[in-house]
């Protein structure tokens, strides 16, 4: 059963949905939020004199006990330094929630060695901070307040960082081995990409019929997924990745590289977006989830996943569909609706897949009639999409495939004394 604690969320900004909900997946139910409108954060306390003395009243005078003060904002070392200090309480930033968050998701090896890869790069100008305070009589803790010995730890996170990025980098080169292979064999390499909790892991479950993990929490997915495509006789493999926030840190982003590089080695990305919310949050994802592809240097072809169309008017689906196109980030891709739940527009998202497939090439080539070329000719199903065969003194086969495969079935269709038509 899940202990839920007290927090409250301090912002320089109305739009307060995306931290409280990043609040609440750790489990902690916001009991009051504070905004205060300025063009910039308080250089010493991140929020002005007025505003924290009321926040210290607040926390002083509430019978709930309040046990961490989240901003909406990225914290400088000396500004935690003052607010845990003025106030008494545990205070995260943004940036510090989202590690907490991922640290608890991580259920495997790789996505555990990102989260403290990041959580090392995070705490680097803080343990400073704390090196600089101590030395100037403050004799501070550490984070949580445990006695440590600031120097030595600071040694510590440089060493560990050393050996993590080592680690992952044998991770990675293991995956590009496996990504070569790959596309050796004949595989086409699809991405799913999108805000968190937009419908990636159902929509790949969907697509390949297997059962990946589904929840209706963000970042339920932070290490990479991939499955085949079922009952498609071009082979694809789609692979499901770590949602994406509005303005995702730096640092998650290098110490994700690896398993973010899956969107930008994809031969097509699908963009899925939750169309059933409000058009603003809609539009605002949208713009978020194009920024990050920019960053992580995707130059494939996107496709626009509107999903959960099931759960809004046709008319509103029209309107928000017509807003979307004509937004300048989206040029001229494609966007199609689909609800995963009811199969709506799942197979006008797969011809439109197909369609933006690169180098898919047609073939046609004639083979004798004996044992050996019948498991060829399974051979050719399973790696392309068959078009048309037919028997008379020879088979005679018609497919789409990529350019690698072609080049692999002319050689073979060679050697079983077939003939090459085109």
């Amino acid at each position: 059963m899940t202990s839920w604690k007290n927090a409250i969320v301090v912002s320089l900004d109305d739009d307060l949905t995306e931290i409280c909900d990043l609040a609440d997946s750790l489990s902690y139910k916001v009991v009051k939020t504070f905004v205060q409108h300025r063009e910039k954060p308080d250089v010493n306390s991140y929020i002005g004199a007025g505003k924290l003395e009321e926040i210290k009243e607040f926390i002083e005078d509430d019978k709930e006990n309040i046990d961490l003060l989240v901003v909406d904002g990225e914290l400088k070392p000396s500004q935690w330094f003052i607010l845990e200090k003025k106030l008494g309480v545990d205070v995260f930033d943004r940036i510090r929630l989202i590690l907490a968050i991922f640290e608890k998701r991580a259920d495997r090896k790789e996505p555990r060695l990102q989260v403290k890869l990041a959580q090392l790069q995070y705490e680097r100008p803080f343990v400073r901070e704390l090196i600089h305070r101590a030395r100037s009589g403050e004799h501070p803790g550490f984070m949580a307040g445990g006695e440590y010995q600031v120097d030595d730890y600071y040694e510590m996170i440089k060493r560990q960082t050393k050996k993590i990025r080592d680690d992952l980098k044998g991770i990675r080169d293991e995956r590009e081995v496996r990504r070569r292979h790959r596309h050796f064999s004949g595989f086409y390499l699809v991405s799913l990409a999108g805000y968190t909790n937009a419908g990636k892991s159902s929509l790949l479950n969907f697509l390949s019929g297997e059962k990946v993990k589904v929840e209706g929490r963000l970042f339920s997915t932070l290490s990479t997924t991939t499955r085949k495509i079922k009952n498609k006789s071009i082979p694809i493999l789609i692979t499901d990745t770590v949602g994406f926030i509005q303005n995702l840190p730096a640092l998650i982003i290098d110490a994700f590289h690896s398993t973010l590089e899956e969107i930008s080695v994809a031969d097509v990305v699908l963009l899925i977006v939750d169309i059933s919310e409000e058009k603003e949050i809609v539009l605002n994802k949208l713009r978020v989830s194009f920024n990050e592809l920019v960053e992580i240097g995707v130059n494939a072809s996107i496709i626009i996943v509107l999903n959960k169309c099931d759960l809004i008017s046709q008319e509103a689906l029209n309107s928000r569909v017509n807003l979307i196109r004509n937004q300048d980030f989206v040029n001229d891709k494609k966007v199609v609706s689909i609800s995963v739940k009811n199969k709506y527009g799942v197979d006008l998202l797969l011809k439109l897949l197909y369609d933006s497939l690169p180098q898919l090439v047609n073939c046609k080539i004639k083979l004798p009639i004996n044992k050996d070329t019948q498991s060829f000719l399974s051979w050719i199903y399973e790696k392309t999409h068959v078009l048309d065969v037919s028997y008379d003194d020879y088979i005679t086969i018609s497919f789409d495939c990529s350019t690698m495969i072609r080049d692999k079935i002319l050689s073979m269709c060679k050697r079983f004394d077939g003939f090459i038509i085109y």
